[in-house]
């Protein structure tokens, strides 16, 4: 192949070096054909570097490329790397061999297809609609071996018997009340105190085996039957305060051998039942009592009572013998009319003083104290009240 001429070349100052041929030697000393290869190696690379190189190139040598590989050389630069026109990688010399190349064909630049790098892609094809199929489960057909396992689960589930006071097995949070929850649930349970007041409760709820004090206050019950304090040995205190109870079973108390205080104020009452003897505190005020429904001599064998509550009831007398210990007697807004001489002292012990006995209310009476100055010569105060005309 035939040399450049120096002559067409311009001012060596004025050309620059390639990094894509030996540094001994510059372009005007190459083969044209050789020039035409590094030119489009340079021109179809992907580094933006070498194919602004092969664009200085071209200017520097205007006369030693024919026009149409110029123009060739400037698509590529333009248009991107073109695998199609340079010849395949290999180590071998005889991959750069210009022969290999038809430098003397005209490349017709319409024709390039500037997507020949990769895979050839349809975008028409993203019009296309896309359906989308709901993953929702059918409710209306279920599984029907979900359901025939679920059956079986059912019927494997065994059934409750009737609910019993069994004190036995209370577990965690006590026996199981009738609303099929255990009653430290329902209510609130500190240590030994149960407290169930305002919850809506028509019958006294079981009890743990080691309450000692019950609240039961503000609720609906009516009757407070035998066994709703069984086996409670521990039980010291009951509460049961604005209620709407009526009746008591006679021996509903009498096992609670530890009890002390019984408030029943603020209900129907017109029966009391018998009391332990270990009573301290009695709390009848606002029922319905009657004389008649209170055993007689109640009160005497109770060594310990000290507060005594009986107002605004229908008494016609004082329930006597009362115990030394007594040491608050309320009676007022009853029917009582008459007082013996031994309701609070001992007629046949004229030395007698009954010194506990400190705060006597008998006002709201149809009773004239005044009358009956025998019966508290024993006291060391004298009662309040004033009759009722």
């Amino acid at each position: 192949m035939t040399h450049c001429s120096e002559a067409t070349l311009w001012p060596r100052e004025q050309r620059g070096r390639s990094e894509s041929w030996d540094q001994s030697e510059g372009p005007h000393d190459m083969p044209r054909g050789k020039i035409a290869t590094e030119v489009f190696k340079l021109a179809n690379s992907s580094r933006p570097r070498s194919r602004k190189k092969a664009v200085v190139t071209m200017l520097e040598l205007p006369v030693c490329l024919p026009s149409s590989m110029m123009a060739v050389a400037l698509a590529l630069v333009v248009l991107g790397p073109c695998p199609g026109l340079t010849a395949p990688l290999h180590d071998s010399d005889d991959a750069l061999d210009p022969e290999n190349y038809d430098l003397n064909s005209v490349t017709d630049l319409e024709s390039l297809e500037p997507n020949i790098y990769g895979d050839n892609y349809d975008y028409d094809d993203l019009d296309q609609e896309i359906e989308v199929s709901t993953v929702a489960a059918n409710i209306g057909q279920p599984d029907s071996q979900t359901t025939e396992e679920h059956q079986e689960e059912k019927q494997t589930v065994p059934m409750k018997g009737p609910l019993t006071l069994d004190f036995k097995g209370s577990g965690l949070f006590g026996p199981q009340t009738g609303l099929g929850m255990p009653t430290c649930l329902l209510c609130v349970c500190i240590g030994g105190s149960v407290y169930c007041d305002d919850t809506g409760l028509e019958q006294i709820p079981p009890l743990p085996k080691d309450t000692t004090h019950f609240y039961g206050r503000f609720n609906m019950i009516r009757h407070i039957k035998n066994t709703d304090f069984i086996k409670l040995s521990k039980l010291q205190s009951i509460d049961l305060t604005g209620n709407q109870i009526s009746e008591m079973d006679e021996d509903v108390f009498r096992s609670l051998q530890q009890l002390q205080d019984l408030l029943l104020a603020d209900n129907n009452l017109q029966v009391l039942p018998e009391l332990p003897v270990t009573m301290r505190h009695i709390d009848l005020r606002n029922n319905r009592l009657i004389s008649h429904g209170i055993h007689s001599e109640i009160f005497k064998d109770m060594s310990q009572l000290e507060f005594l509550y009986l107002s605004n009831n229908y008494l016609d007398y004082i329930p006597t013998p009362l115990p030394l210990s007594l040491r608050v007697l309320h009676l007022q807004g009853n029917n009582i009319q008459y007082l013996h001489e031994d309701t609070f002292c001992d007629r046949h012990d004229r030395n007698f003083i009954r010194r506990n006995l400190e705060d006597i209310r008998l006002d709201d009476n149809p009773l004239n104290i005044h009358q009956f100055p025998q019966a508290y010569v024993c006291l060391p105060r004298l009662p309040v009240g004033s009759p009722r005309w």
